[in-house]
């Protein structure tokens, strides 16, 4: 049985830096070998975690010549560039963690698969609400049986004005090509949980939504290109009043300061510090997606920037009994409809992703040391791609039937 993992990290952003590579070394895997292509930031790391310079690539195909030196690989690259090396670590056998979106292009789902099914190795796609202790304890509610038939289910993922501006309005994430979708970027966690929740494929897929206030014509009056030089007053994307009020050392200040820049030189020189109306971003600001499971369960997804604070709601309603959760609140509230009695679970959700970050890693680590099956066949990950790239052809098709 393995105990002393070794795991390779590929992409030193802050999914795979800050947040795999960090919790991986808290359960007593080592961080054995880096790519990176910034030399600023793969000094960084590196640094961080004691990786040699022999250990460390610039390009993920100079680290897999090297044949199998380590006993898994992390991938956290750019959307963009998550199948190349995800199929060249399972032709050598490696198991890998792959950051969600697997891939842009839904026929790369079936490349993924098949490289799998001819490997030695397993992919873990980083679904970290399956994680979370929050949507677990809801899980084992539906279990059970109490709700008794499931018939619906609404979740909404409230992103948070701030956050959307941060990662869809200035971030890595604005513009759809050459980033993942919306639906599938910011999503694929949620309709991964309604997949989870359901417990069957789905079988039909509608969705709406679309771009309603980041675009230049909302601009107020006198806006300037840079938030720094703005005189326009109480504006709720200001740069400076999101940036300046957070700790330094975490996310998403390490977002701009990766590399060694300081808080006021990205402010001034980087994309976090334009203003939210130049025009720069495509992808929608408020979706609806609509899923029909098997069996007939229905299953609505919002997503939507338009609101106070970053976390998900949920409904769940069944034919002997209705559950309701907050994520941030950590309540799980059940009504039984036979008794009337109604039951309030409290759940620790502390962490990133209500602990799911935590909790998705150590469960990963326990797999690799045979202590634990793979947390998601694969397969079943993939049900939430197909979701959303149907849902985005959807979207962007807008066909509607006039009343």
């Amino acid at each position: 049985m393995k105990r002393d993992l070794r795991v390779a990290i590929i992409g030193c952003g802050n999914r795979g830096a800050d947040v795999y590579a960090r919790h991986l070394t808290e359960v007593g895997v080592t961080v054995s070998h880096l790519v990176e292509p910034r030399p600023a930031r793969l000094s960084e790391v590196a640094a961080r975690h004691g990786v040699p310079a022999q250990a460390q690539f610039a390009h993920w195909d100079d680290f897999f010549a090297l044949g199998r030196v380590a006993d898994a690989v992390v991938i956290a690259t750019p959307d963009d560039a998550h199948i190349g090396p995800a199929v060249q670590a399972l032709a050598l056998g490696y198991d890998v963690l792959l950051e969600k979106p697997i891939c842009l292009h839904e026929e790369e789902l079936d490349v993924l698969q098949r490289a799998e099914a001819a490997s030695t190795g397993r992919v873990s796609v980083c679904h970290v609400l399956r994680a979370a202790p929050f949507f677990r304890a809801v899980s084992e509610v539906l279990s059970s049986g109490r709700l008794g038939q499931l018939v619906g289910i609404n979740l909404v993922e409230n992103v948070a004005f701030w956050h959307y501006a941060h990662s869809y309005v200035r971030g890595n994430w604005r513009a759809s090509p050459p980033a993942a979708p919306f639906i599938l970027a910011k999503s694929c966690h949620d309709l991964d949980v309604l997949r989870w929740f359901a417990g069957r494929p789905p079988i039909r897929v509608s969705s709406s939504g679309g771009l309603h206030h980041f675009r230049p014509q909302q601009a107020p009056p006198g806006a300037a290109q840079r938030c720094v030089t703005c005189p326009v007053p109480d504006c709720p994307f200001d740069a400076r009043s999101i940036y300046r009020s957070r700790p330094l050392g975490q996310w998403p200040l390490t977002v701009l300061m990766a590399g060694g820049h300081t808080l006021e030189q990205a402010l001034e020189d980087g994309p976090y510090g334009e203003c939210v109306y130049l025009g720069k971003n495509n992808v929608p600001d408020h979706q609806v997606v609509t899923v029909e499971f098997a069996d007939g369960l229905q299953a609505e997804l919002t997503v939507s920037a338009f609101t106070h604070n970053n976390t998900r709601t949920l409904k769940v309603m069944g034919s002997h009994g209705e559950l309701r959760g907050h994520l941030d609140h950590g309540e799980v509230e059940v009504h039984d409809f036979r008794t009337g009695g109604r039951e309030v679970i409290r759940v620790d959700t502390a962490g990133n992703h209500g602990g799911g970050d935590v909790a998705l890693v150590a469960g990963w680590a326990a797999s690799l040391r045979g202590e634990a099956p793979v947390p998601t066949p694969l397969a079943e990950s993939l049900d939430s791609h197909r979701m959303a790239f149907a849902a985005e052809k959807l979207r962007l098709d807008g066909v509607k039937i006039p009343l």
